[in-house]
C-alpha cells in the first residue's frame, strides 16, 4: 500500500518517537503497533487509516473502537 504522505519533518518525528519506519511498514503491509501483516480491512475508510497510521484492522478496533458514529 501506499503510505500517505507527510512533511519530512513529521515522518522523522513519528520514526524517531516508535522506532520504526513508518512509511516502510506501510508499504510493506505491516502494522506499526503489532508488527503483524496487514492485509485484511473492515472497508475503504479502515483501510484508508491504515495508509495514514499504519495500523491494522484489529490495532485500529482497539485505538478508534468499532461502533459506528451516529
Amino acid at each position: 500500500m501506499e503510505p500517505s504522505p507527510k512533511s519530512k519533518s513529521l515522518d522523522q518525528f513519528l520514526n524517531e518517537v516508535f522506532n520504526i519506519d513508518r512509511t516502510t511498514f506501510i508499504t510493506d503491509d505491516v502494522c506499526v503497533s503489532c508488527n503483524t501483516p496487514a492485509f485484511s480491512f473492515r472497508d475503504d475508510l479502515s483501510k484508508k487509516e491504515f495508509s495514514i497510521s499504519g495500523l491494522c484492522q484489529i490495532c485500529q478496533d482497539e485505538v478508534f473502537g468499532t461502533e459506528e458514529p451516529v
